[in-house]
């Protein structure tokens, strides 16, 4: 019969650190709290329903053009990506560029 030899001390902390890596990482599988649905509309404006605005003082693509012009006379106009030329979310051109001069701001 053969007596068991008691684990060294080296075999002791791999065993002991096998099983803090596995109990530790059960918060994985752990199932997330649902989010909460929001109920505020920010600006009256859910996506769902075109806005009517006025677009009196809503700059062109022209008006951006001088505008650079003005600002920098080395560079003038630069849009590589073509961004004034976009219409966002079916909006029209001067809604898309009212964006991003205010998106431009931030």
């Amino acid at each position: 019969r053969r007596i068991a030899k008691p684990p060294d001390s080296i075999t002791m902390k791999f065993t002991a650190a096998i099983l803090a890596l596995a109990l530790g990482s059960a918060s994985a599988f752990v199932q997330p709290s649902p989010a909460r649905a929001s109920t505020v509309v920010k600006g009256g404006f859910d996506g769902t329903q075109p806005m009517d605005y006025s677009k009196a003082g809503m700059q062109t693509v022209s008006d951006l053009e001088s505008l650079a012009g003005e600002l920098n006379p080395v560079v003038k106009f630069f849009d590589p990506l073509n961004l004034a030329e976009q219409e966002f979310w079916g909006d029209s051109n001067e809604a898309t560029i009212a964006f991003l001069r205010y998106s431009e701001i931030k």
